[in-house]
C-alpha cells in the first residue's frame, strides 16, 4: 500500500472516485477502492472527503449548476428560438464531453443521493428541463417550430445529448461542436415547420 502521508488534494480524489464510479458502479466502489485507486491508506481520504455519499453529492450538484448556469446564460441572451436551442444542445454536449467519468455519474447514479440531496438535485433536474421548454414554446409563438408536445420533445433532446456519454472519446473523429451540430440539424428537423427556411443548410 502507498505512503499515508502522501500529499494528495480533495479534486484529484473526487476524480479518481468518479472514474471508478463509471466503470464499477457506486453502489459497487467502497473508500477503500478509491483510495486503492490512488496508491494510497483509506485512512488518508479522510482528511479531505467524509463519505462517497459527499463525493456522489459534489459531482452531482457541481454538475447540474453547470448545466443550469448554462442554459441561462443561453435564455438571458436574445435569439430567436433555434438560435437558443443550437447553443443550448452546444453547451451541454461541451459540459457532458469535458469529463465523461463526472459526467457518467451524474447521468447514472444521482438515484443513490441520500432522501434530501436526492429532492433537492430532482428540482434542479426539472428546472433545467422547464428552461428547454421554454425555448421550444418561444418556437412555437414564433412560428418556427411545430406545435409539438413539448415535454416530449424536450426528453428526445436530452435523451439524445446525455447519450453522448456512452459513447465519446476524447481522440474520437467528431469533436464536441461538431456532434453538437449534427444533434441540432437532426433536432431541428424534427421540430421547425416545413416552411421555414433552415439557415443552417448548405447544399
Amino acid at each position: 500500500m502507498g505512503d499515508t502521508n502522501k500529499n494528495i488534494s480533495r479534486d484529484l480524489i473526487i476524480s479518481a472516485a468518479a472514474k471508478l464510479f463509471k466503470e464499477r458502479g457506486y453502489a459497487s466502489s467502497s473508500m477503500r477502492d478509491i483510495a486503492n485507486s490512488l496508491n494510497i491508506e483509506a485512512a488518508s481520504l479522510y482528511h479531505h472527503i467524509k463519505s462517497k455519499e459527499e463525493i456522489l453529492d459534489i459531482i452531482c450538484f457541481d454538475m447540474a449548476k453547470k448545466f443550469l448556469a448554462a442554459i441561462a446564460e443561453v435564455n438571458d441572451i436574445y435569439f430567436n428560438a433555434e438560435e437558443k436551442l443550437r447553443k443550448a444542445i452546444l453547451h451541454h454536449v461541451e459540459i457532458i464531453t469535458e469529463d465523461i467519468d463526472k459526467s457518467a455519474v451524474f447521468l447514472r447514479e444521482w438515484r443513490s443521493l441520500p432522501e434530501n440531496p436526492l429532492a433537492d438535485f430532482i428540482q434542479l433536474r426539472s428546472h433545467y428541463e422547464t428552461e428547454f421548454t421554454h425555448i421550444i414554446e418561444n418556437g412555437i409563438q414564433e412560428d418556427i417550430f411545430d406545435a409539438v408536445d413539448k415535454k416530449f420533445a424536450v426528453l428526445s433532446i436530452l435523451s439524445s445529448v446525455n447519450w453522448i456519454n456512452e459513447w465519446y472519446h476524447l481522440d474520437g473523429k467528431m469533436k464536441p461542436q461538431e456532434i453538437a451540430s449534427k444533434i441540432s440539424d437532426f433536432i431541428m428537423g424534427g421540430l421547425r415547420k416545413k416552411f421555414v427556411t433552415d439557415p443552417h443548410y448548405k447544399p
